[in-house]
This record gives C-alpha cells, structure tokens and sequence, in this order.
C-alpha cells in the first residue's frame, strides 16, 4: 500500500521522516510523482488539485491534515471514500495559544498603544482585572472547549454558546438559538470557532454584530464564509465594534482589493492559528494506515472523526 502527501502549506520532508521513524517500509509518495496510481490506497492531504483524489482509482480513505474538512467539499469530484478530519494535541494547542494571544493583547490594551506610537502618543490605560473581562466563545467543540478552560485558567469570565448542552468547568454554558441573545449581549470579546455549516455560513453578521455590547472585539478563527465581510467594516466604522483579528476570511488568499488588508482596526493573520505537528500526530496515522487487527482503535477515535457529509 502506498501514502499519497499534499499540501502547499505543510513540509512533506518533515512528515516522511516522521512516518519512517514508526513504519520504515512506508511507501510515501508525494505529489506529483504518483508512480503506479494503483498502489495508492490513502491519501494524507490539505487542499489537493481538483480531481486528484478521484483519478486514484484504488483510494480507500482520505485522511486530512487539518481539523477541518468543509474546505475540501468544495471539490465536486471528491470521491465518496471515507473523509476524516485530524484531531491531535498540536492542533488544539495552537489554537489555545493564539486565542489566549489575542486575548491577552486586546485585555492589556496593546491594539491601543501600537496605534498610539504610530501618533508619537504616550498615554496610559488602567486594564481592568481579568476576572472582570468577558470573553465569549462561540462552538464548544474539540477545540473551542479547549480554548474555553484555558482562557478559565488564566482568570477570564467566560462563556460558551453551542447548538447543544454543554457542560464546562468555570465556563458559563449557553445553548441554542433562544439563547445566543444572553449569550451575546454579555460578551466584551466574542471567539468564532463554529463549524461551517449551512446555518453557520454569513452568521457574523450585522445583526450578530448588533447584539453585542458597544465596544466588543472580534476574534474570527472559525471558517472564512461565516464572516459578511461588508457588515464587520460597518460595525467597525460606527465604533460599535472596537477591532477585530481575522485569521480566516471569505477568500483565501485575501484579494489584494479587500478592505480588510488596510482596515485599522482590524488585525489579519493568513489561515495561521493552529496547524498540526508530525512530531505529534504522525503516530496515529500509522495506527490508522495499519489492519483493523493492529491498530488501537481507541487511538483512532480520538484522532481521525469520520466527517459525515450533509
């Protein structure tokens, strides 16, 4: 069996050698030299070329590289294989940490002293204590429950909002439609890390926008489609939102014209907030490359979750 790798924005040479150190004999092909397409029985991917995956004529699962997969349903030659998406402590350590970043950031008013260096100002802002600032998030799936207990443990007030119960130590849950309104009106700082769906995509929109408290902050790390892009520089230009950090947005890449490159208020990364490590997960994708009667499937399940298509 063969091990199809691509990506445009992960090393392959870092992976491979991940892979070998646990399966020498691993048969790792990297795009675009194929070989004998008919050895290639599972794909580790982000992104691959339309029709790539289909012209595989022996594929049996595609294994993605990221925790998302929504991205690459945009394929409509995508081959109906199992899909799974990757869950690993790389992924979800990143993103903890580059929330928790911007958190900390816009808390301790540093958005506020950049723009002041930029006008030769020196004024200082009292922060209020972390206990008293508000911070919402928005999904409390793998990773936005994660993010959730670690701003908790660095003192925040926060709280969640899910389609779903959930329970969370120090987190004040929040749940269903009825309820995002409370959800919303407490939150000085509101995470996206919904999943993109049919009912999530334009969500951040005006009227989201409208029932949090004047003055909130942003932080989209989400999907890109669930932003209206056009509504965000309008909350932000009548001041009811004080800024915002994009890491993902409607296009990608942000087209050179898009006001959001050249907003003041808003702070833009490029799709960077959480990748995963091979140091890390390269183990659970041999579990998962190996015969049902070799592998921990314990270890599967909490690394690969079966994405199951709308």
């Amino acid at each position: 069996m063969a091990l199809l790798w691509y990506s445009n924005d992960d090393d392959p040479a870092s992976w491979e050698a991940a892979l070998k150190r646990l399966e020498p004999d691993l048969d790792f092909r990297i795009h675009p030299d194929l070989g004998d397409v008919g050895d290639i029985e599972a794909a580790l991917v982000w992104l691959p070329p339309p029709g790539l995956l289909a012209s595989l004529p022996n594929l049996k699962a595609i294994l993605s590289l990221a925790a998302g997969v929504d991205a690459m349903l945009q394929d409509p030659s995508l081959p109906d294989l199992p899909l799974c998406r990757m869950i690993d402590r790389s992924l979800t350590d990143g993103m903890t940490e580059f929330v928790l970043a911007h958190v900390l950031r816009y808390h301790r008013d540093l958005h506020i002293y950049a723009a002041q260096q930029r006008r030769c100002e020196w004024n200082l802002h009292l922060p209020k204590p972390s206990f008293e600032r508000t911070v919402g998030i928005m999904g409390l799936g793998e990773l936005g429950t994660a993010t959730a207990s670690r701003l908790a443990a660095n003192g925040f007030a926060v709280r969640g909002w899910s389609r779903s119960r959930k329970v969370i130590d120090n987190v004040e849950c929040f749940a269903g439609t009825s309820a995002l309104g409370d959800f919303l009106s407490g939150c000085e700082m509101l995470v996206c890390l919904l999943p993109l769906t049919s009912e999530t995509e334009n969500f951040l929109d005006a009227s989201l926008f409208a029932r949090l408290p004047r003055g909130a902050i942003l932080i989209h790390v989400g999907r890109g489609r669930q932003l209206v892009e056009r509504d965000l520089i309008n909350a932000l230009d009548r001041g009811h939102l004080a800024a915002a950090a994009l890491d993902v947005t409607p296009v990608e890449p942000l087209p050179a014209q898009s006001p959001l490159w050249r907003h003041p208020a808003i702070d833009l990364t490029p799709h960077a907030a959480s990748y995963c490590h091979p140091s890390t997960a390269a183990e659970n994708v041999i579990d998962n490359l190996r015969p049902q009667g070799q592998r921990d499937d314990r270890d599967i399940i909490d690394t690969f979750r079966l994405y199951q298509r709308m």
